[in-house]
């Protein structure tokens, strides 16, 4: 059985670690992945170089716990909303992605980053839309065996399509805060849908 000791410890560990991949994002957002450093991350914790060392060794393990934790509450969120229909649920996570702009910009700046297949976050990215697209194609060919889907569309390049454009909305959208972006999702999911 665990002590009183060791959960206290254990909390702050995790309130330590919460607390340096704030600062992590803030210094991201900032300056960039690229030019921020575990110094600069170490200081707008509060915390020594070595401090931040014992939670994370390097800037690419605070890089890789960020990104980790942005699945987290994604799959949560998904979780939260098991009977939304995919129109809801994609409205939903444009409208949360909104919410924390700064964190949706460094989002966009990694994936474009991480093209080079030495960045630390490149392996992430790929993985991440191969999964985006296998979640989406799986959806579209369900609706497609319940004659839902535009005759003629694949679903793997529907899916492909869907993403698309999720992540241009996203990026036009950071460029100019007052585009809708939730009416071009919804008539893009209409043509993808077999009209009555």
């Amino acid at each position: 059985m665990e002590s009183p000791r060791s959960r206290g410890t254990y909390a702050k560990t995790a309130a330590r670690r919460a607390q340096i991949l704030s600062a992590a994002g803030t210094a991201f957002a900032e300056h960039g992945y690229a030019a921020s450093s575990l110094r600069d991350i170490a200081k707008r914790a509060g915390l020594t170089h070595a401090g931040v060392q014992h939670h994370f060794p390097t800037k690419e393990a605070v890089l890789a716990a960020m990104l980790a934790e942005r699945d987290a509450t994604e799959e949560s969120r998904s979780r939260d909303t098991p009977h939304a229909s995919p129109a809801e649920f994609l409205t939903r996570l444009l409208r949360d992605h909104q919410e924390t702009p700064e964190l949706t910009g460094l989002w966009a700046e990694l994936a474009i980053a991480a093209r080079r297949n030495d960045h630390p976050a490149h392996d992430y990215f790929v993985g991440r839309y191969e999964q985006a697209r296998d979640i989406m194609t799986a959806h579209l060919r369900s609706r497609a065996e319940l004659g839902k889907l535009r005759a003629g569309l694949d679903p793997r390049v529907g899916a492909a399509l869907l993403v698309s454009v999720l992540d241009g909305l996203q990026t036009q959208w950071l460029l100019d805060r007052s585009l809708d972006v939730v009416e071009p999702l919804r008539q893009f999911l209409q043509l993808i849908e077999k009209q009555p």
